[in-house]
């Protein structure tokens, strides 16, 4: 089976909406692209990683943890996620992650 088809479908059978960049869309894709060299330079890079390690839901929990709530964001007035929605967004409520 696809890879393609049986992620979608994976995620389908958990309840998790999939956003997918359209076709020809560079400038949403741009941000997208940072994210992961972001994750790739800061994580991946940093972290001697396991990936069939039964802890490697902790270890990405921290740097969930370290991304939105420690570390500033240029693209944000060097603020975290977390600051720059309780300074300019204060109505919005967190939610709770899919994932948890």
């Amino acid at each position: 089976m696809n890879s393609k088809i049986h992620f979608e479908e994976s995620c389908a059978e958990l309840g998790l909406k999939l956003f997918v960049l359209p076709p020809r869309s560079p400038k949403l894709n741009g941000r997208v692209e940072r994210a992961h060299r972001t994750h790739l330079d800061e994580f991946y890079s940093a972290y001697p990683i396991d990936f069939a390690s039964p802890t490697l839901n902790n270890v990405l929990e921290e740097w969930e943890r370290i991304y939105n709530n420690v570390r500033p964001h240029r693209a944000l007035d060097n603020l975290t996620p977390y600051e720059y929605i309780q300074q300019y967004h204060p109505s919005i409520i967190p939610q709770l992650s899919h994932m948890y």
